[in-house]
């Protein structure tokens, strides 16, 4: 994994440091992708299964680890559920 070098200028001084986010971003090289059910599909009904490969598909599209409630509110109406 590489990291990018930046500099930051200050009015007295020059400071280096490494910014991981963006080799984070760029170079994950086959690394293994935290999220929360990613092997926790098995022994699931197949709805909470559908559910929870809904909430994997959006993380990995929307690249968040984790999701907010109104985020889940959003994949559960985008796989057809509504309140009755």
């Amino acid at each position: 994994m590489s990291f990018e070098k930046t500099t930051v200028e200050n009015s007295s001084e020059s400071i280096n440091f490494v910014d991981r986010r963006t080799a984070r971003k760029q170079d994950n090289g086959g690394g293994f992708e935290r999220r929360q059910f990613s092997d926790g599909h098995q022994g699931l009904s197949p709805e909470a299964t559908e559910l929870g490969i809904a909430i994997d598909q959006y993380k990995l599209t929307n690249s968040r680890r984790y999701i907010t409630h109104e985020e889940m509110i959003q994949v559960i109406k985008s796989i057809g559920y509504v309140k009755s």
